[in-house]
């Protein structure tokens, strides 16, 4: 199952790190990643994998989520399809 996975919010140090050993740690592959920051605000897509995790969707949106509002962060995480249909006008 392909996923995307969005976070935006103010520029610090270890924001990819964090989101990385979260998905590494729960067998979550990184596809593709595509980030920049803008004006000191911090905006990055990733495209995952989770075929080999053996975590539910749902609880990997939980993780994300707690671990973001801690750190000021908005992270969200969709299945692909969504992702697409919602994006697509």
């Amino acid at each position: 199952m392909k996923l995307v996975v969005t976070i935006v919010g103010k520029d610090r140090v270890g924001i990819i790190a964090m989101v990385s050993n979260i998905l590494a740690e729960n067998n979550v592959n990184i596809l593709n990643i595509n980030q920049n920051i803008m004006e000191g605000f911090f905006n990055m897509v990733m495209i995952v994998e989770m075929t080999d995790s053996k975590i539910k969707l749902q609880e990997l949106q939980n993780i994300l989520k707690e671990k973001g509002n801690e750190i000021n962060l908005d992270i969200k995480v969709q299945h692909q399809d969504i992702f697409n249909v919602m994006h697509n006008v």
